[in-house]
């Protein structure tokens, strides 16, 4: 017979159930801090899931590649007395004719045989040919260039070529992967991948407009005027340049963004030409001594390094190293600055708010329509053509 204390079966039974109740919860305490994600929770800084990264980026490719050509362009020039090569006979004083030919790469962008290259690379071309990547070859004809963004709209004579989605340029990311498609050296067409290493890029003196994309993925000579596409296989940049690796300089190239060529080939279609505003200066972004010096945001002004003759700036009193802090009242960077002006249409004004030296001056400028060699190298001058 039990004693009076002891422990009655219910009891212990009890007992047991709560202490390992006790142990469970404590251990599922544990796991909840250790383990949040299997729960469906996560701490409240914890950064996104990163997107999958695709084993293979073929289909991107198999989307967008059959619409990148190669294009091959001829002219005859005009070579001075005295040019031949050695061990070539030439009679002092007569002018020679030769066969100078070039290549580049494209994109068939619209059904209708629309496709965009690089205007320097078509540049002073008289025949312009262009081989699709199933080895048909059309003659192309130019529907209009615009020198200032280095954008040039060709079409060939084709039912049904096949095209490249058009994708979104200003939703991309440092970071994101890309590819560039195109022919280079006059290799069959090549893809390199890479990755979008900055966006906005201006001031290379590239084009008279600039706002490029920057990317590590290879550009070589003849790649130019081809496609930088996306993880999708749509186009998000028309490939334009890259640094000099005679320099020393690897793996920085740029290409032109794809919202940029939308607006460009829609005004060609529309007018034949792009029809913007000019003011008629050269400026640069202030350096960080000067922003000091003047207590103004070195990424927030632009300095006038040059006023054109008879243009709209020297007419409304700008002058070589005024200072613009403001355009219609508010501040902009330099890219900005260019942007506003290009997009504004001619005989419309805009107001500046300029230091000189440390006063500020208002000024009210009427802006002119931007003529094709405004502002541009005399790389785009066709002189040397046999006509």
């Amino acid at each position: 017979m039990p004693g009076p204390f002891a422990a009655h079966p219910v009891t212990t039974a009890i007992k047991f159930v709560l202490k390992w109740v006790v142990v469970g919860l404590a251990a599922a305490f544990i796991l909840v801090l250790l383990r949040p994600q299997w729960l469906g929770l996560a701490p409240r800084d914890a950064a996104p899931p990163a997107a999958p990264v695709p084993a293979s980026f073929a289909s991107a490719v198999e989307r967008a590649a059959p619409a990148v050509v190669n294009i091959f362009t001829a002219r005859l020039v005009t070579e001075p007395p005295g040019s031949a090569a050695p061990g070539q006979s030439d009679r002092r004083g007569e002018l020679r004719q030769a066969l100078e030919t070039g290549l580049g790469s494209g994109v068939i962008v619209d059904s209708g045989g629309y496709l965009i290259t690089n205007n320097h690379v078509i540049n002073c071309a008289q025949q312009i040919f262009v081989q699709l990547a199933d080895g048909r070859i059309e003659e192309a004809k130019v529907v209009g260039t615009d020198p200032a963004t280095d954008i040039a709209l060709l079409q060939i004579n084709l039912k049904n070529p096949p095209t490249v989605p058009l994708g979104q340029s200003d939703t991309l990311r440092t970071g994101d992967i890309v590819l560039a498609i195109g022919t280079p050296y006059g290799l069959s067409q090549t893809v390199t991948q890479g990755i979008v290493s900055a966006i906005g890029r201006g001031q290379l003196g590239v084009s008279a407009i600039e706002g490029f994309i920057q990317t590590d993925a290879a550009i070589n000579e003849g790649n130019s005027g081809g496609a930088l596409i996306n993880a999708q296989g749509e186009l998000i940049g028309i490939n334009t340049a890259a640094l000099a690796r005679s320099a020393g300089v690897n793996g920085i190239s740029f290409a032109v963004p794809v919202n940029l060529v939308r607006g460009v080939m829609e005004a060609i279609r529309q007018d034949g030409r792009v029809i913007r505003g000019w003011f008629g200066v050269e400026s640069e972004a202030l350096s960080a001594q000067q922003a000091a010096i003047l207590g103004v945001d070195p990424n927030l002004g632009m300095r006038i390094k040059r006023v054109y003759p008879d243009s709209p700036a020297a007419a409304a009193g700008l002058a070589e190293n005024d200072i613009v802090t403001r355009i219609n009242g508010a501040p902009r960077t330099l890219n900005e600055a260019l942007s506003l002006v290009a997009s504004t249409p001619p005989g419309e004004a805009i107001t500046l708010t300029v230091l000189r030296q440390n006063t500020r001056y208002e000024f009210t400028v009427t802006l002119a329509e931007r003529k094709p060699e405004d502002g541009l190298a005399a790389s785009n001058n066709c002189a040397s053509v046999s006509q």
